[in-house]
């Protein structure tokens, strides 16, 4: 059951990735990239209010978490992943590996796309 809540959930989050990125690029006509900003900041909300609010209030299974959290979220943005782990590591106090987790994220990602691009 796990597995088929991940599943419909990350489809559904992916649908919305691209819907999002449809109907940015209909009405906005810029470089900017806004469908990921708003698909970063969507996926990060509704994460934030499931796992903060919604699953202590009405108690909800671990199968709505990876459902919601895993699925539809990991398949809308993974950034909201990476905000909720960085925050909570600032949260439990370890800075530190907050910052590096930021910057290693990036800076690796970055690093990677750039040695497959020169190498292309």
């Amino acid at each position: 059951m796990n597995l088929v809540a991940i599943f419909i959930g990350g489809g559904l989050g992916s649908l919305c990735r691209y819907g999002i990125g449809k109907l940015s690029s209909s009405y906005i006509n810029d470089t900017f990239a806004y469908a990921t900003l708003f698909s970063n900041l969507f996926s990060t909300l509704v994460l934030a209010c499931f796992v903060y609010f919604f699953q202590t209030k009405f108690g909800l299974s671990n199968t709505w978490k990876l459902f919601v959290v895993t699925g539809f979220c990991g398949g809308f943005s993974t950034f909201s992943t990476f905000s909720f782990e960085t925050f909570e590591m600032l949260k439990s106090g370890q800075t530190f590996m907050a910052v590096a987790n930021v910057f290693l994220s990036t800076l690796c990602c970055l690093f990677l796309l750039y040695i497959i691009y020169k190498n292309q």
